[in-house]
């Protein structure tokens, strides 16, 4: 059964996800302090007991929890055991772009990745606007409005796998498992959110607007009749 807890504070999340981490890998990395190992160690362990304390908290399988708990584990891997750097750059620009090509295919599929992920019942009144769509004809309509939308959601992914590749092939350059590694890789979490992050956002709202102003065209439903709230 899902929780009905509360979410915590987002300023909250990031800033035992992005910006205690970061200052660890930047502050305590040198080898008079707690060094590359234990500084990398300490780094990882306050989002992966952030991503851990959600999934318990929700108790269920939240995928891009799950996803994120896996971004956080490769990058200590590859810390851990020493890769080229390279491989950080990879990892980066993978998650998102695999992401991309899921939610691309699915716009072959009869259910666009779209439809699950916000024309979701426990967001929306699902029924009153299939309802509205029936009443009005315009349902095959807006059906080709959520392939375009699953595309447009496709395109914000693979922004996010270019960005990412990118900013980890520009800064992160020293081996990994010596302190300037880990000083780039704090570099690299800090602004990975205002050069990758919020334009993904950005992208992603546009998406949510393109199928808002088609549920209030085609549905005639305004937001807040649209909206579970």
């Amino acid at each position: 059964m899902q929780s009905t807890s509360p979410r915590p504070s987002p300023w909250l999340e990031l800033l035992v996800t992005l910006l205690i981490p970061a200052l660890i890998l930047m502050q305590l990395s040198d080898p008079q302090r707690l060094g590359p190992l234990y500084a990398l160690l300490l780094a990882l362990a306050f989002p992966l007991t952030w991503g851990l304390r959600e999934l318990l908290a929700r108790r269920g399988v939240n995928f891009f929890a799950v996803l994120g708990l896996i971004s956080i584990l490769l990058t200590g891997g590859i810390g851990l055991i020493e890769l080229d750097a390279r491989w950080l750059a990879a990892k980066e620009a993978a998650i998102p772009g695999v992401l991309g090509l899921i939610v691309v295919g699915s716009a072959f599929t009869r259910r666009p990745l779209v439809r699950l992920i916000l024309m979701n019942p426990a967001l929306m009144h699902v029924e009153r606007i299939q309802e509205n769509l029936i009443a009005r004809g315009n349902l095959a309509v807006f059906e080709t409005r959520l392939r375009a939308a699953t595309w447009m959601l496709g395109g914000a992914f693979f922004f996010s796998s270019v960005m990412n590749y990118l900013l980890a092939t520009w800064i992160v350059v020293s081996p990994a498992g010596s302190p300037e590694f880990n000083e780039e890789l704090g570099r690299l979490t800090l602004l990975s959110y205002p050069v990758i992050a919020l334009p993904s956002m950005l992208m992603m709202a546009a998406v949510l607007y393109y199928l808002t102003r088609a549920i209030r065209e085609l549905a005639g439903l305004q937001w807040t009749q649209a909206l579970r709230v």
